[in-house]
């Protein structure tokens, strides 16, 4: 189902007007979303507040389709209905493999968060969440905050990664790092012999809030550790607290290295940049790294081991979902560790069928999915 909000066409210099200077989307998006499953778009329009909004549901077969919402300036309509549909059907995969009772959904908010966040555009984004009466779970991702989370949360009870202070997990980049740190040792493991990364080099681009934290966890285990970021204050910063080199972001993909670990936006795994990777591994909490379907066999052909994003990031939606029944930080600690398990079987399942990683995480996930919740991974 698509359905639209609706209000005057805003005055251009207004916040509304502001964020709804796009080109009109072209996606043909009943034809999109019926050919890959998708259960519900949402398009949200709020004029006064300016907000402009997607919500997909990709699916809910294992539970209610859980997301963050992305607050950034997308280039054009389409470009923001595209990225909330790939986004959403990570998701689903992401919980499926995960083993958890979700599934997977996003929402997109279109502008840039800097000129048009503000409390009267945020509680209009939780009233769409509202309405939707829990088949979407929303939750922080890029260009949103925890503060914003709060402030969703006194309008639907349809949010998830609150603070602490509220009942809820925080801040789920800390466990989204302790996930690809633990899929990064579940590649050295597969790659090595053994899961310690001291002594090994990564690079890890874009340092941003679970870049940082990753890059953090790594030094403390004794890698070597570069960095890039777009803003090269903060890589500077980051490289300094892990006393780690800082490395120009166009060529981070290009250094030589043993893991790579893309943990910004998307794409960066194109065929150009593919074949010019010098690592042994690629570990990262970036979602849809790879630019188009040939990557993974790309990715083979050159020889070097991919652990699929869906499966690396899983750490911060592993953490939510211990938030539903109850957070335990503990509980959900060792839960986040269990993706070294997935990992580990999702490598040795690649290698038993002569199949690339990515085909023998989607064979893992798609048996879940077709089991139904309650099953386990």
């Amino acid at each position: 189902m698509v359905r639209s909000g609706h209000s005057a066409p805003p005055d251009r210099a207004s916040p509304a007007g502001r964020a709804r200077q796009y080109a009109r989307p072209s996606v043909q998006v009943f034809e999109r979303i019926g050919g890959e499953g998708y259960e519900q778009v949402v398009f949200c329009q709020e004029g006064p507040s300016g907000l402009r909004a997607v919500i997909a549901v990709h699916s809910t077969r294992l539970g209610p389709a859980l997301g963050g919402a992305r607050f950034r300036p997308y280039g054009s309509e389409d470009e923001a209905v595209e990225d909330v549909l790939r986004l959403a059907r990570q998701m689903t995969y992401k919980s499926a493999v995960a083993g958890l009772d979700l599934g997977g959904g996003k929402a997109v908010i279109l502008g840039d968060p800097a000129e048009l966040r503000s409390e009267a555009l945020l509680r209009a984004f939780g009233r769409f969440v509202d309405s939707l009466g829990g088949r979407y779970l929303t939750a922080e991702d890029v260009g949103t905050t925890q503060a914003d989370m709060d402030l969703l949360r006194s309008v639907t009870p349809f949010v998830t990664g609150v603070s602490r202070a509220m009942g809820g997990s925080g801040d789920p980049s800390l466990a989204t790092a302790h996930g690809v740190q633990r899929a990064m040792e579940a590649a050295a493991a597969h790659l090595w012999g053994g899961p310690a990364l001291a002594g090994r080099h990564v690079v890890v681009s874009g340092a941003g809030k679970v870049g940082a934290a990753l890059a953090g966890r790594l030094a403390a285990a004794g890698a070597r550790v570069t960095v890039s970021d777009v803003d090269p204050d903060r890589a500077d910063r980051v490289a300094a607290a892990c006393a780690g080199e800082v490395v120009d972001p166009a060529k981070a993909h290009a250094v030589e290295c043993d893991v790579f670990s893309p943990c910004a936006l998307g794409g960066v795994l194109t065929a150009t940049s593919i074949d010019e990777l010098r690592c042994a591994a690629v570990v990262g909490s970036a979602n849809n790294q790879l630019a188009d379907p040939s990557g993974p066999d790309r990715l083979a052909e050159a020889g070097v081991t991919y652990v699929p994003d869906y499966v690396a990031s899983a750490g911060g939606v592993v953490n939510i979902a211990e938030e539903l029944r109850g957070y335990d930080p503990a509980r959900a600690a060792a839960a986040v560790d269990r993706i070294f398990d997935t990992t580990t079987a999702v490598l040795a399942a690649a290698e038993a069928a002569g199949e690339t990683t990515v085909a023998a995480a989607d064979r893992l996930a798609e048996r879940r999915l077709a089991t139904g919740p309650g099953r386990g991974a």
